[in-house]
């Protein structure tokens, strides 16, 4: 059987018992409002801000209340597996870590400190193009844990096949392109602080080591750091390809390839034609449009639809164990969870990052268990009610 991940629980009450209460909350929907306290107000903002008014994000979390558990009883839930099997890899529990970019604006410690966390769990971290740390010292940290790399599809077809090259290098088996993200959405939170990491030279760290990239500038990131961040800005922003674009990921990717930022079902058909091995059904956690779709809401139809043909993973909103036993039986192969761990970050650096993913997972393996599920793959629409 798997790892108990729901023994984590006991090992908090035994710690209370000790006189050791947890650093932070064990409540994953209270993280955002703790993680304002320790952070600044632009770091902050770019974390949690979405697009517009927010109605994508609440939606996001909204989504989730419209279904209802179905527990059972009596099925012998006494032990549980929570290993999944996605993009060929074999993972402990059905949650992966979902790229976010510009960690150093949380903490110090960074993409690493993320990366020790989740190889410590066994669970894949999503490296973001737009991080703050190497490609290769993230892969360092990450030791023998899984990784998967997130593109951010520059304009320069060198510059983009360089740094597939160094993931592939590196040692990350999955390559996740997002494509929902070619021009920033209208992001007011962002915009009243008028905070941009990037222009910081925070987030940067990808392309500045890249030897492609810096044969591109006149001087080196070193020696003009704003030159060569605007450089970089105008190579990932501004140009929205088509399906004709995508044989070229295969020719520099050996691997699974995803598209991420999926939310129509004749987008996720066209991927399955293309011949990618998964999406991720996402609206970047709200972030882009606002007033989209909520990314559950356009799950089950997907998940009908072509996963047959290829894994859907699901992003965007995830915070609680119920919510990724929704996904699940709503099709997802396994979720994607963002700010969450980044909150946790904040608030302690890997060990917050361990918490959080600790309490995620046990969470989903109680609720499993007290639905009367006795795996991930157990979770299906029998499990669900429609409120």
């Amino acid at each position: 059987m798997g790892e108990r991940f729901g023994n984590y629980q006991s090992e908090i009450y035994l710690s209370g018992y000790g006189g050791t209460p947890p650093a932070f909350t064990t409540d994953l929907t209270r993280l955002e409002s703790s993680a304002e306290r320790v952070l600044e107000p632009g770091p902050f903002s770019y974390v949690a801000g979405g697009a517009g008014s927010g109605a994508t994000m609440r939606a996001n979390r909204e989504a989730f209340d419209r279904w209802g558990l179905v527990p059972r009883i009596l099925t012998g839930a006494t032990e549980r597996d929570l290993t999944t099997s996605v993009l060929g890899e074999t993972l402990p529990a059905p949650v992966v870590l979902a790229p976010v970019g510009a960690q150093s604006i949380v903490h110090p410690g960074a993409e690493p400190a993320t990366a020790r966390a989740a190889a410590g769990l066994g669970l894949p971290m999503v490296l973001s193009t737009a991080s703050s740390t190497s490609i290769e010292e993230v892969a360092a940290a990450s030791g023998a844990g899984p990784r998967w790399f997130q593109l951010y599809w520059p304009n320069d077809p060198d510059v983009c096949g360089s740094i597939l090259a160094r993931a592939r290098a590196a040692g990350y088996t999955v390559l996740v392109v997002t494509l929902d993200t070619w021009s920033l959405g209208w992001r007011p939170c962002d915009l009243d602080n008028g905070y941009l990491p990037f222009l910081q030279g925070e987030g940067t760290a990808v392309p500045f080591t890249d030897p492609v990239f810096r044969s591109r500038l006149d001087a080196t990131p070193e020696e003009d750091p704003a030159t060569a961040v605007l450089r970089w800005i105008s190579m990932i922003t501004g140009t929205d390809r088509d399906w004709d674009a995508v044989p070229f990921l295969r020719e520099h990717w050996e691997g699974p390839i995803v598209l991420k930022g999926v939310q129509h079902v004749d987008d996720a058909l066209r991927a399955a034609d293309a011949g990618v091995d998964g999406i991720v059904v996402s609206n970047h956690g709200g972030r882009q449009v606002d007033g989209a779709v909520a990314a559950l809401e356009a799950l089950p139809t997907i998940a009908s639809a072509v996963g047959d043909r290829l894994d859907v993973l699901f992003d965007s909103g995830i915070r609680t164990g119920a919510d990724v036993v929704k996904a699940l039986a709503l099709g997802a192969k396994a979720v994607l969870v963002g700010r969450p761990y980044v909150y946790g970050l904040a608030h302690g650096g890997e060990d917050g990052v361990r918490h959080v993913l600790r309490c995620l997972l046990a969470d989903l393996d109680l609720t499993l268990a007290l639905c009367g599920l006795r795996s991930a793959a157990d979770a299906g629409r029998n499990s669900l009610v429609r409120r």
